[in-house]
């Protein structure tokens, strides 16, 4: 199979050093694609049960068929797409002529599938899934990043993701422009109001955690007012997040802080506050909104007459 992608699945993505918990650098690729290939299985696997295609199966012979984004979006989603037709016909012949992260007005072609007309009928709708659901991230992504352009502050993703998609959506939310932030309870130390209400206080919580993590890790702290705020400072946090606190809590907040930890907001922040939020000076915007409140891009694909 010739699945080609100009540049491959990371070409959009660089490796900036954020200085933001333990692992700063991109979803890695072996993640994505280990992710992309486990997906395309399941998908497929609903989708056909081991039956196939009742209604495409019939049909012989070979064909090309174009995949099209019907709505100005950011690409992503390349890498799961090939891993399905990879799985369902190793002949097709599947080419992306943009990559992901890339932008594209409606209307744009996108990729070319050749090869066995039972196999691209198969493949359609799974493989569309992918690439719309994850253009989404990533063009939402855009227009957040967008509104927080001129200010310090980063936007991030959050755990809130799909089940068994999260590699795939935070890597779409670094097409986007974004930062995955932790990938999971592994990569990052992060206290929240659950650990707090656990052990007894923030400062109890950040002892246990220094005394049983790697001294390379980072410690991040969940704050709901500013007594929590001075508290976790005083116990050694490394970031701090301000959960659900307004635009003036926030610009106090980091008077008080005065650059000597990491400030991230996040909760009850959307398109129309994000700009605002992103002014107050935080590093951080974390915004579960990048992975479950995502409009679908409208992609297609469109069978064409042979040359």
């Amino acid at each position: 199979m010739r699945a080609s992608d100009p540049g491959g699945p990371s070409a959009a993505r660089s490796a900036p050093e954020t200085g933001y918990g333990s692992h700063p650098a991109p979803v890695p690729d072996a993640s994505v694609l280990r992710a992309a290939r486990d997906a395309a299985a399941r998908a497929l696997d609903e989708d056909l049960a081991g039956y196939g295609d009742l209604a495409g199966r019939v049909f012989t012979g070979a064909g090309r068929a174009t995949i099209v984004g019907r709505e100005d979006g950011v690409l992503s989603g390349t890498v799961p797409f090939l891993a399905a037709a990879e799985l369902l016909d190793p002949d097709l012949d599947v080419v992306f002529d943009r990559v992901d992260g890339e932008r594209f007005p409606a209307g744009t072609p996108l990729g070319t599938v050749r090869g066995r007309l039972a196999g691209i009928l198969a493949l359609e709708r799974t493989g569309l899934n992918f690439l719309g659901r994850l253009s989404g991230v990533a063009t939402l992504t855009v227009a957040f990043v967008a509104a927080a352009a001129g200010t310090q502050a980063r936007v991030a993703a959050t755990r809130k993701t799909t089940p068994g998609l999260r590699a795939l959506e935070k890597a779409a939310v670094e097409h986007g422009g974004g930062l995955p932030h932790r990938f999971g309870l592994f990569d990052s130390a992060m206290i929240k109001d659950n650990h707090i209400q656990a052990v007894g206080s923030i400062t109890q919580a950040i002892t246990d955690l220094r005394h049983k993590v790697p001294h390379t890790v980072k410690i991040e702290v969940e704050v709901e007012n500013f007594e929590q705020l001075h508290e976790a400072m005083q116990a050694g946090a490394d970031i701090i997040l301000l959960d659900n606190m307004d635009v003036y809590e926030l610009a106090q907040a980091v008077e008080v802080v005065e650059g000597q930890v990491l400030l991230e907001a996040s909760g009850g922040i959307n398109a129309g506050n994000l700009a605002e939020v992103a002014r107050t000076g935080v590093d951080f915007i974390s915004m579960g909104a990048l992975t479950h409140s995502v409009h679908s891009l409208d992609i297609s694909l469109d069978f064409v007459p042979e040359d």
